[in-house]
């Protein structure tokens, strides 16, 4: 099967500039990745220095109970 000029023309224009294409693609896609991979490192570091603070005001205030939780309220 033999494709009309014009559409051979075509499709050599989008083939000769498809390897651009994937790797427009490719940056894209590994800058999200490292954008998000970012995230979860500041994310993680924010979560201990919250664990820390914690611990200093609980230690200040003298509880004992560092996990954050409520105390049980009296029943009336």
């Amino acid at each position: 099967m033999e494709l009309h000029p014009s559409m051979a023309e075509i499709y050599n224009l989008v083939l000769h500039d498809a390897p651009y294409v994937v790797a427009a693609y490719a940056i894209i896609w590994l800058g999200l990745v490292g954008y998000i991979v970012a995230l979860m490192f500041r994310t993680t570091k924010l979560e201990k220095e919250v664990q820390t603070l914690q611990e200093a005001v609980d230690a200040k205030l003298g509880k004992s109970d560092s996990a954050g939780a409520k105390p049980a309220e009296s029943k009336k």
